[in-house]
C-alpha cells in the first residue's frame, strides 16, 4: 500500500493517466477526439452550457477508459489464464467504455448541430 502526501496522490494518478494514454490505443483515440472536440467548441464559440456538456462526455468516457485499463490489468494479474469470469470483467468494462463513447458521440451531435448550422446558413 502506498502513502505519502495528497501531491503524491495527484502524482500517481498522472502516471495513471500518462500509463493509459502510452499503451492503450482507444485512450489515444479518446483523447485525440477531445482535442478535436475542445478546439471545435473554441472555434464555435460554444456557451457554457454547451461546454459543461461536453466536458461532462469527455471526461466520462476518459474516465471509464482508465478504469477499463485498471480492471483489465488486474484481471490480467489474477487470472494470467483464460477463464470466462475473466472474460466477462474484461467484456462488461469495455462495454461499460462503449456506452460512454456512444452517450458522447450523441451529445456532442445535439451540442454541435445548431452552431454548425448557423455557421452554414442552414438555420432555418
Amino acid at each position: 500500500m502506498r502513502s505519502g502526501s495528497l501531491l503524491a496522490s495527484f502524482g500517481y494518478a498522472l502516471q495513471g493517466i500518462k500509463y493509459a494514454l502510452r499503451t492503450q490505443r482507444n485512450m489515444k483515440i479518446h483523447a485525440a477526439a477531445a482535442v478535436v472536440v475542445v478546439a471545435a467548441a473554441l472555434w464555435l464559440h460554444l456557451s457554457w452550457l454547451r461546454w459543461i456538456v461536453l466536458l461532462l462526455a469527455i471526461t466520462l468516457v476518459m474516465a471509464l477508459e482508465l478504469l477499463n485499463t485498471a480492471l483489465e490489468a488486474v484481471v490480467d494479474l489474477a487470472s494470467p489464464e483464460l477463464h470466462p469470469l475473466a472474460k466477462a470483467a474484461k467484456d462488461t468494462a469495455a462495454g461499460a467504455v462503449l456506452l460512454a463513447a456512444v452517450f458522447a458521440v450523441l451529445a456532442g451531435i445535439i451540442v454541435f448541430y445548431r452552431p454548425v448550422m448557423d455557421l452554414l446558413g442552414w438555420s432555418g
